[in-house]
């Protein structure tokens, strides 16, 4: 019944996968909105900030009206100085908002605005280390740009209702507010305060401090964060949203609050189920990556008009609610929130291993045939993937949200590094890596690799050089034979070559070969680094095959090259018993002939191909010359088996198809 219930959950899994590839949806969509911020005379560029000054605290402050739509903020920054005698500071902010002032204390500064930046004349030299507290206050109409940074949007029927919503990954903060637009600099910790219309329930990072009914109408929501945040994580959306509450309890004991924002119109029963899912995801990512990185806070989602969804920190905006992109974004507080790439060309930190959630999330549901299926649509998909996952020109949104790339391709490379350190080793670098030195900030891919190599207690140079920053994947060609040795055994001669690569001309890679063998299945792990490369190996009983990378852990073309057929005719030299099945395919009796050289003990058999021994003749003393036995297979079900014959204790074995 187990075994029938993991089917009938895989199938209505697969049906809900083709329906929906959060990785593909969360893509296509982020490249969708940058088409319409390519619009905007803004062109697209590098951000690095101001890096005389360390960020360590923001604070919003905003009003907000439809219409006319218009954005009044006053944003307190808390920095540290970098350097000695700093004097002039630049904040960044776009120049479709006006500055109307800027203050230290009581003290107003001077200042200028251009360029889509505020360079500040400090009220005096700061020292290093020294912190330099700074409100701004400004107005105006938001730009759109990044990925529809901010937008007044609309919902419900006829568009009739009002949803007003940020969205700032990657360059796109400072369309909306002050700030050092870096995405490597966060925030040890941040508050929105969103003033509005009585209308909007108003949602941002952390946790709802505070309402405040105004005397003029507008309500006032005050929400705390008091983790360490980057500038693009921070987020406000608002709406006339029905909240969907439920809890997570993550030790037996304590709670954590979830909270959905849902459009009025789409909480119905099949989004509640699909929420309901959060509490599972939390607990199965928590037992893999360790507990939820903002546990004392919340977690869940503000429903947005933008398609796909964007992990913001405590609270993911969100348009649909597939079981995948839900588990996608969650894992982003992970990958991506709690550990963020410290530059754009190291996304496949966030969006690689968000993706990889998903197949996570996918086994846990579906168990490995649910995982393997998902893995190959993802591996097929990044066959097509241009250039290296280390992403070149940052500069082009296309590049860093490129889906067979840095989402397929780089879900790929953590399902290879699985393969190659194995289960307990993979999960425990992941662990490890969450609460490393990273924890809360910010990494590169070296960061990951040194992690890695630690865990694993080996060099992976090889891997990460050729899988991050080499491009396209091995295309192997294989063949394989089998002799006779005069002890009884089976020598094997395996050769794997490659076709030339651009970079690097040759994929170093560990290959399973995977034996069928009269008594079971073995497995060969061979560690191919040149090319061509033969490997020899000795087995027991004469290989019915040998299948290169059965469990596809290798991203990879396959060309099998003069590979026996096991199923034809076999000559003498192959086949020292000449053992034969006759008739084969058969549906009632069969018989087994068999040739030996000397007296030997000889025991008949046929195994299914889970292992079990399903018939079995006891042992014999035969002697030297021919012999043949009937064995009936009337009561086996159609299917394929191996017969396997056993000559003092050197196995030989064919294949038999039943058919009734």
């Amino acid at each position: 019944m187990k075994k029938l219930l993991i089917l009938l959950n895989y199938l209505i899994f697969s049906i809900s996968s083709q329906a929906q590839d959060a990785s593909e949806e969360c893509a296509s969509s982020k490249i969708l909105a940058l088409k319409k911020r390519q619009q905007n005379s803004r062109l697209m560029a590098t951000i690095a900030g101001d890096n005389n000054i360390d960020v360590t605290y923001y604070k919003l402050n905003l009003g907000l009206s439809y219409s006319p739509r218009n954005l009044k903020g006053e944003v307190t920054i808390y920095a540290k100085s970098k350097v000695s005698n700093l004097s002039q500071v630049i904040i960044d902010l776009q120049n479709t908002l006006i500055t109307d002032s800027i203050k230290v204390g009581t003290k107003s500064l001077s200042f200028s605005h251009q360029g889509g930046q505020i360079t500040i004349s400090l009220d005096k030299k700061y020292a290093e280390n020294q912190t330099i507290s700074l409100v701004i206050y400004y107005h105006g109409t938001t730009t759109y740009s990044g990925l529809g940074s901010f937008v007044f949007g609309t919902h419900g029927t006829n568009s009739s209702e009002f949803a007003i919503w940020s969205l700032s990954e990657p360059y796109g903060s400072s369309d909306w507010f002050p700030c050092k637009n870096a995405v490597d600099d966060k925030a040890d910790s941040s508050d929105v305060w969103i003033t509005a219309d009585k209308y909007y329930v108003s949602v941002s990072n952390g946790i709802l401090e505070k309402t405040v009914d105004n005397q003029n109408g507008t309500r006032t929501y005050q929400w705390k964060n008091r983790y360490p945040i980057a500038q693009y994580l921070i987020s406000i959306a608002m709406s006339n949203y029905v909240e969907y509450k439920s809890l997570y309890n993550y030790d037996g004991k304590n709670t954590m609050p979830i909270t959905h924002y849902i459009y009025p119109e789409s909480l119905t029963n099949t989004t509640k189920l699909a929420l309901d899912k959060t509490a599972f995801m939390l607990d199965l990512f928590s037992k893999k990556f360790g507990i939820y990185p903002f546990i004392k806070e919340k977690y869940g989602h503000a429903q947005f008009g933008w398609g796909g969804g964007m992990e913001h920190q405590t609270c993911t905006s969100i348009s649909s609610f597939g079981e995948t992109l839900i588990a996608h974004e969650l894992a982003h507080q992970w990958f991506g929130d709690k550990i963020t790439c410290k530059s754009w060309e190291h996304i496949w930190l966030n969006e690689g291993f968000a993706s990889y959630g998903e197949c996570i999330y996918t086994e846990a549901v579906g168990g490995k045939p649910a995982y393997d299926a998902y893995v190959k649509a993802f591996m097929n998909a990044a066959k097509s993937a241009k250039g290296t996952i280390y992403v070149q020109n940052v500069n082009d949104i296309n590049e860093i949200f490129n889906s067979s790339r840095t989402y397929k391709k780089g879900a790929s490379v953590l399902h290879m590094l699985r393969g190659v350190v194995g289960d307990d080793k993979f999960f425990k670098i992941l662990q490890n890596y969450i609460v490393s030195k990273n924890a809360y900030g910010s990494a590169t891919i070296e960061d990951f690799q040194a992690i890695a190599e630690q865990v694993y207690g080996q060099k992976l140079d090889y891997f990460f050089k050729e899988w991050l920053y080499g491009e396209s994947y091995p295309k192997y060609k294989f063949s394989w034979s089998s002799s006779p040795q005069s002890n009884g055994t089976h020598k094997v001669k395996a050769e794997v070559s490659q076709n030339i690569n651009t970079n690097p001309t040759f994929f170093t890679m560990p290959i399973q070969l995977k034996v069928p063998i009269g008594l079971g299945d073995t497995t060969i792990t061979v560690f191919n680094d040149r090319d061509p490369q033969v490997f020899e190996f000795t087995l027991k009983s004469k290989p019915l095959d040998i299948i290169f990378d059965a469990n596809n852990l290798i991203l990879k073309d396959l060309e099998l090259v003069n590979v026996p057929n096991v199923l034809g005719k076999e000559t003498e030299i192959d086949n020292p018993f000449a053992l034969n099945i006759y008739p084969n395919p058969s549906t009632e009796n069969i018989e087994v002939s068999f040739k030996l050289t000397k007296s030997a003990n000889v025991k008949l058999s046929i195994i299914d191909f889970s292992g079990k021994e399903i018939l079995s003749q006891p042992e014999e003393k035969f002697t030297q010359g021919s012999h043949s036995r009937n064995l009936k297979i009337s009561q086996f079900q159609s299917g394929t088996y191996i017969v396997n014959l056993n000559v003092d204790g050197v196995n030989e074995s064919r294949k038999l198809v039943t058919v009734k």
